[in-house]
């Protein structure tokens, strides 16, 4: 009977012990594995996204088509950081300052464009889903962590660049000016490259071929933008 009860009890005090060497080995294959992940990405263009996957069961097709960021016009690395990122070569993947400008003013009920980088951006792009949850943030941040670390500012802007939607069904800078202007997005003037850069943050609801109110001012400011930029170091890490 004594026996039994110890086999009993034994059994019952190592599930505990189960569950965390389980829980525990679940961490470091996750560690390790979006280790690996992100090194692999830094060589090889990401194939889809979940955000692309997203499309495909909708019923879309997808345009997408790489280019490397060695062969993009450079007004379009220069949009982008003017239009949504502009501290994207000072900072190490979160400008603290736009999130907290971009809390106040939620909090006050105005609307203001959301603090998230270029580099945060792009960790939700490749490796995550669309959404708001604190899990997908949580995982945002380390990923952002990775890419800034492993990748450094030029790939992470060519990822962008390529994998960001520029339209319903339209990823990438260069499918983006195909679909927009027939051409492709070696050579961009700098009001074409401000048009893409314009409608990223709402892809969906923005056009860039006849853009009118809000799209035209918000396209004709980045347009204006960049010489000064340019002129003042902001984009140093893309040279």
């Amino acid at each position: 009977m004594a026996r039994t009860a110890s086999r009993s009890g034994k059994k019952t005090g190592s599930l505990p012990r189960r569950l965390f060497r389980w829980l525990w080995r679940a961490v470091l294959i996750f560690f390790f594995g979006s280790i690996l992940w992100v090194v692999v990405y830094r060589f090889v263009p990401p194939p889809i996204t979940m955000t692309m996957i997203g499309d495909i069961v909708g019923g879309r097709s997808i345009s997408k088509d790489w280019m490397p960021l060695s062969r993009m016009d450079p007004n379009m690395a220069r949009a982008a950081v003017s239009a949504e990122d502009g501290n994207f070569c000072r900072h190490h993947g979160f400008d603290f300052t736009a999130i907290q400008k971009a809390y106040s003013g939620n909090e006050a009920g105005k609307r203001f464009r959301g603090g998230s980088t270029i580099s945060q951006q792009t960790a939700k792009n490749a490796f995550l889903w669309q959404g708001r949850s604190w899990l997908r943030k949580g995982l945002e941040a380390w990923f952002t962590g990775l890419i800034e670390l492993i990748w450094g500012k030029r790939r992470i802007m060519e990822v962008y660049l390529n994998i960001a939607e520029t339209g319903i069904g339209t990823y990438g800078a260069n499918a983006g000016a195909m679909r927009y202007f027939h051409h492709d997005a070696s050579h961009l003037t700098p009001t074409e490259a401000a048009r893409i850069a314009a409608i990223l943050p709402l892809p969906k609801k923005r056009d860039a071929i006849d853009p009118h109110g809000f799209v035209r001012r918000y396209g004709d400011r980045i347009s204006r933008r960049l010489g000064p930029m340019r002129r003042g170091g902001y984009l140093a890490c893309l040279s």
